[in-house]
């Protein structure tokens, strides 16, 4: 239990740093901003009670605002993010029952469903981050394609980070 713990909270201060050190400086294309802390949402196990998840959720966002100078944009998606977490599970993996691992990943959910779980939340993330940052349609098709790219871009790079934190071991005989 404790091991957990301490995994997660060093996982919580790597993202931050990572996210308010490099990926907050990368703009590719003008469009497409990484936003891979939410893997620390993500990733935390469906155990987890609900006013925590909310609760730990909301800290994450509110620690990455105050590094990234984001007035409550992290904060509230990160919180919405946490709140459909589960319901969205669900409906890649309707029997919790046959899950090995409580924490969502690769490994424990296999590529298909993992991919569809973290592409429908970090769509779900992204949309809500960049709809109360542009606070207007004006420039629908601008805030569409910022949506899409940061979607792709942070779902790629989720990816690489789960398969670095997942690594398994292969069984010799």
């Amino acid at each position: 239990m404790t091991k957990t713990v301490i995994s997660f909270l060093i996982m919580f201060i790597i993202l931050v740093l990572a996210q308010a050190v490099v990926f907050n400086h990368l703009v590719l294309w003008g469009v497409a901003i990484p936003l891979v802390f939410i893997y620390w949402i993500l990733s935390l196990p469906l155990t987890t009670d609900n006013l925590l998840m909310l609760s730990l959720a909301f800290l994450m966002g509110l620690t990455v605002d105050v590094f990234s100078d984001t007035p409550g944009q992290n904060a509230l998606a990160c919180t919405v993010l946490a709140a459909v977490r589960k319901p969205v599970f669900r409906l890649y993996f309707p029997r919790q029952e046959d899950l090995t691992d409580a924490e969502p990943s690769m490994v424990s959910l296999g590529a298909p469903v993992y991919m569809k779980y973290v592409i429908t939340l970090t769509a779900i993330y992204c949309t809500i981050f960049f709809v109360i940052e542009a606070f207007t349609f004006f420039n629908f098709w601008r805030l569409l394609l910022q949506i899409v790219c940061s979607t792709a871009l942070t779902f790629i790079l989720i990816l690489a980070v789960d398969s670095i934190t997942h690594i398994t071991r292969e069984k010799r005989l």
